[in-house]
């Protein structure tokens, strides 16, 4: 794409390798990491490569963070540099969540481990809505009446996604698409619309579920989770109410407990939220069931990712491809929003987790330097307490 780099791929793979293995914080700390290190520190992108990057991660369905890293590996190293890249990336928070996995399943009927993930479910409904309230903000607009006029049409959209959601508790596919053709025809309608007026040891790991694969399985892992990478827009946690309605609603391979183990898994270790994904196929068909469910999801986002990157400044510059992601990220949001509803009142049932519920939130709202993984760690250890001591 330009001249001759001042960095080799194996340096680039390297540093995505540390940032996937030291990376916490979520996508928009990842997003500011590849900056300051690639850009302002290195110097090994230019500062209009990164916003390209940043841009096409935007517009593209799947997760921010990874795709920004695929199109860093491209930038000079086309799709051998992409492939490489965005793998050295996910892998490590791959590894630590099929572990985690292997942990879960063989301590997870035991009292301490139960007491453990008490806590956890209502610290992760706080840590979501507060994400919900900030992706709100920042995608749609301000909570003051001259903003909710302006952009009253993606507030419908938002409105409408929350209360479908809450209703068929799932994120119909139907109406993301919709809400983001509505809003682009409305918005800005193609030109040909405008033109035409018109569409370990075996025993060991036999033991932990570790090739627990049922026949078919796979194939309905793949399908489900190929949809996830293909059609979520917006941040990791965007994917969570997609997941939730098909994971524990349509397909019931995980209860509402697991689930938000699943979660809070993803929000404790680095790299991705996303990669919550290696964890729930681990937890229905272990090792070959992560392994599926983490390819299908990240292959759309590379598919994403490279097959515009050529074209991209065509692309970025057409208002009708920004109306529709804005119209999809709108309902997305709202879904959100609405998974968030569902998972609380099945969550938060007793004064100890809406007391936790309610800290996560204040947590993030009044303290900077207290981030994601610390607040699941501390409502881990208050789980144990009230459950092991207390009850």
């Amino acid at each position: 794409m330009n001249t001759l780099p001042g960095y080799t791929l194996r340096q680039l793979c390297l540093y995505f390798l540390k940032l996937g293995t030291i990376g916490f914080g979520g996508p928009v700390a990842l997003v500011g990491y590849m900056h300051q290190d690639l850009v302002e520190r290195r110097k090994w992108m230019t500062e209009e490569e990164y916003k390209e990057g940043l841009a096409l991660a935007q517009l593209a369905p799947g997760p921010l963070a990874a795709q920004l890293s695929i199109y860093l590996g491209f930038v000079h190293y086309r799709y051998r540099g992409a492939a490489l890249v965005g793998t050295a990336f996910v892998l490590p928070s791959f590894l630590m969540v099929v572990l985690l996995g292997m942990a879960y399943k063989l301590f997870g009927g035991m009292p301490w481990m139960r007491a453990v993930f008490y806590g956890v479910g209502a610290a992760v409904t706080g840590i979501i809505a507060i994400s919900c309230y900030k992706l709100t903000i920042k995608s749609i607009s301000k909570l003051n009446p001259a903003q909710i006029k302006q952009r009253w049409m993606l507030w419908v959209a938002y409105l409408t996604g929350l209360v479908v959601t809450v209703i068929t508790r799932s994120e119909p596919l139907w109406w993301l698409i919709g809400a983001g053709l509505v809003y682009m025809f409305v918005k800005a309608p193609p030109a040909w619309l405008r033109t035409t007026g018109s569409s370990v040891p075996s025993l060991f790991l036999l033991g932990i579920g570790f090739w627990d694969a049922t026949p078919g399985i796979l194939e309905k892992i793949g399908w489900f989770f190929f949809k996830a990478g293909a059609f979520v827009f917006g941040s990791g946690l965007a994917i969570v109410p997609f997941l939730h309605g098909g994971v524990v609603d349509d397909y019931h391979w995980l209860n509402e407990e697991a689930f938000l183990d699943a979660v809070a898994v993803a929000m404790i270790t680095p790299g991705p939220v996303v990669i919550t994904v290696g964890f729930i196929g681990y937890l229905v068909a272990g090792f070959p069931g992560a392994i599926v469910a983490a390819l299908a999801t990240f292959l759309p986002c590379y598919l994403f990712t490279v097959i515009p990157a050529p074209h991209f400044k065509r692309i970025a510059g057409n208002a009708s491809i920004r109306a529709f992601v804005d119209g999809i990220t709108a309902a997305v949001i709202g879904s959100l929003t609405g998974a968030v509803v569902i998972i609380a009142l099945r969550s938060v049932y007793d004064w100890p987790t809406g007391l936790l519920a309610v800290a996560s939130c204040l947590a993030l709202i009044y303290s900077k330097k207290l981030k994601e993984p610390y607040i699941i760690l501390i409502a881990a250890t208050a789980g144990f307490i009230l459950k092991m001591v207390i009850h």
